[in-house]
């Protein structure tokens, strides 16, 4: 890993790798995260950086590896991909987060963007799938009984190699 990390980093700042930071730019092209529809948000919720540039330490990379790592629980897979999933960082998924990550699945292309009707089905239906408190939004523990019941789920996800 320390080596992987290195590798994105200048040639003269390779030997201070363990304070350095990467810069998004290059943690996005990891083979990992280079498809990966859901790339800087991975980038935005691993970080550390104060100055909110989605920079990552050695420490941050570690922790984006070990949770995209086979060994890694389904909770600590679930947590992150809701952390993912909650585009506003408000910890719920409500209707907006639910439309931005059906976007990010289908695309943003004319041909696989999802009509108005079939979002409002789209989102209507995951909703009445996982809202358990019917409370609008979905919350951590609500998306974690849904992915508990979902084998392929760290597949699907891309928290998986």
């Amino acid at each position: 890993a320390y080596k992987r990390f290195s590798e994105l980093l200048p040639k003269e700042e390779r030997e201070n790798a363990c304070s350095a930071r990467v810069p998004k730019s290059q943690i996005l092209t990891l083979p990992e995260l280079r498809a990966n529809p859901f790339q800087h948000r991975i980038c935005h919720v691993f970080s550390t950086s104060e100055t909110r540039d989605d920079s990552m330490s050695f420490e941050d990379f570690l922790d984006m590896l070990s949770v995209f790592s086979d060994s890694a629980t389904s909770d600590v897979k679930s947590h992150y991909a809701f952390r993912i999933f909650d585009f506003d960082d408000d910890g719920t998924l409500d209707r907006k987060d639910l439309e931005q990550l059906v976007n990010c699945l289908t695309g943003q292309g004319e041909e696989s963007r999802l009509s108005s009707a079939e979002m409002e089905q789209l989102i209507q239906n995951i909703l009445e799938e996982s809202d358990i408190d019917k409370d609008g939004t979905i919350n951590l523990s609500e998306f974690q009984h849904v992915v508990s019941r979902s084998p392929d789920f760290a597949r699907c996800a891309g928290l998986q190699r």
